[in-house]
């Protein structure tokens, strides 16, 4: 496992293009007894592997992540992830080498940066009959559940009109001087959104010389709340501010998505707490993540809205290490960090030969999965009807003014 993981944290590889990670990972898989099939839904790095004795039974999948971070490299140690995956997958094979049922490794691709290498996996059938599926990430802490954003992802482009910088620079249109309104813009919205909302983006194109009004310029930016329709509700007043900084710049604004939505997630909590008791077994310390504590975003949102699934945590490196850091990528290649992803790995075994052996493990996080469906399925009911009430409302009012102004007159 540590030899797989150092191999492909040696050769960091950005979303769908991770070919030296696959071969390396569907290598160890195909020596181990899986059928490995490559590509899979689409995706040129994806892949699925299987291990089924014929016997009918559940599908119950691991998740790998495996691709790395533009400059940091396995900054999010996903070298980890992958390693860790394979191994559960293994050992799960080997301890019950007649199961029921399959266990399926699914190399996922693309999760950072907005690749959506699940969604796009599961838009593509690849988790059709799947029961439940399993990862786990490295981290700080060790916890069996956190809260995740979702999150859209944004690229907004200015056109302006170029123009010589000193002679003439009347006769251009900066689409610089769009995106510095544009920000300037969201700089004063954040003050004016919920504390769990996050604005934040790069300017990804501003002009290519210095004596050349830019024609072209561009922001690439997320936009994430706790859930997707507050993220929703995030987009529409950044698409506001496009197109404000576009009127007060003399300038076009185009708002695209770089990537599908990702939804909040929605953790196993049946399964979490499997895993937890699992690896506290073996010592180490795990606890459940606060509801309101910071958080990233990730693709295995959407699938958590499709079937269970868990994502818990285990830490590898010191307490304050952050995520998507130069510290971070060097704790995912210790020593400790393997140690830990053992752990891990053990943890993730015991859950999916449980899901394999135990028809009431699986009926209890089904029945969870299903409860929780239909709270979702109320809340957003119920947030539906607010909200036509509240358009009605503003709608009321509108007459209310207009009628006022023609009595006026």
């Amino acid at each position: 496992m540590e030899e797989v993981s150092l191999a492909i944290h040696a050769r960091p590889e950005l979303k769908f293009a991770e070919y030296h990670a696959q071969r390396v990972l569907t290598g160890w898989l195909a020596e181990s007894g899986f059928a490995v099939r490559t590509p899979a839904g689409g995706l040129e790095t994806a892949f699925v592997a299987v291990h089924e004795t014929g016997r009918p039974g559940p599908r119950i999948a691991v998740l790998a992540e495996y691709d790395a971070l533009p400059g940091v490299g396995h900054g999010c140690g996903h070298n980890l992830i992958a390693a860790g995956a394979v191994a559960a997958a293994i050992a799960a094979a080997r301890a019950m080498p007649g199961h029921a049922g399959t266990v399926v490794v699914i190399g996922t691709p693309g999760e950072e940066m907005g690749g959506a290498g699940k969604v796009r996996l599961a838009e593509a059938g690849v988790f059709e009959g799947v029961d439940a599926a399993v990862m786990f990430h490295p981290g700080d802490r060790s916890l069996t559940a956190r809260a995740a954003l979702a999150a859209a992802h944004l690229r907004v482009v200015f056109t302006g009109v170029s123009a010589h910088a000193s002679i003439s620079p009347w006769l251009g249109r900066s689409a610089l001087a769009g995106v510095q309104v544009f920000l300037a813009a969201l700089d004063a919205m954040r003050q004016f959104v919920p504390p769990t909302a996050r604005l934040h983006g790069v300017v990804a194109d501003g002009g290519q010389a210095p004596n050349v009004v830019p024609e072209r310029a561009a922001v690439d930016l997320y936009a994430r709340d706790r859930t997707a329709a507050s993220a929703l509700e995030l987009v529409a007043r950044v698409r506001l501010a496009a197109e404000g900084a576009a009127l007060a710049t003399g300038t076009r604004a185009e708002v695209s998505e770089t990537g599908p939505l990702y939804a909040e997630r929605r953790d196993s909590m049946v399964l979490a707490e499997h895993f937890g008791e699992a690896v506290r077994a073996l010592g180490v310390d795990i606890t459940a993540g606060e509801p309101d504590s910071p958080a990233g975003s990730s693709d295995i949102g959407n699938l958590s809205q499709l079937l269970p699934v868990i994502h818990p945590y285990i830490q590898i490196a010191a307490a304050g290490t952050p995520s998507h850091s130069e510290a971070m990528r060097a704790a995912a290649r210790t020593s400790f960090a393997h140690e830990r992803t053992q752990v891990a790995a053990t943890g993730l075994a015991r859950v999916v030969t449980d899901l394999l052996a135990d028809p009431e493990l699986l009926a209890a996080a089904r029945a969870e999965f299903a409860a929780a469906e239909a709270e979702a399925g109320s809340r957003a009911e119920a947030g539906s009807r607010a909200e036509a009430g509240s358009r009605a409302e503003a709608g009321s009012r509108a007459e209310a003014a207009t009628a006022a102004v023609e009595a006026a007159r």
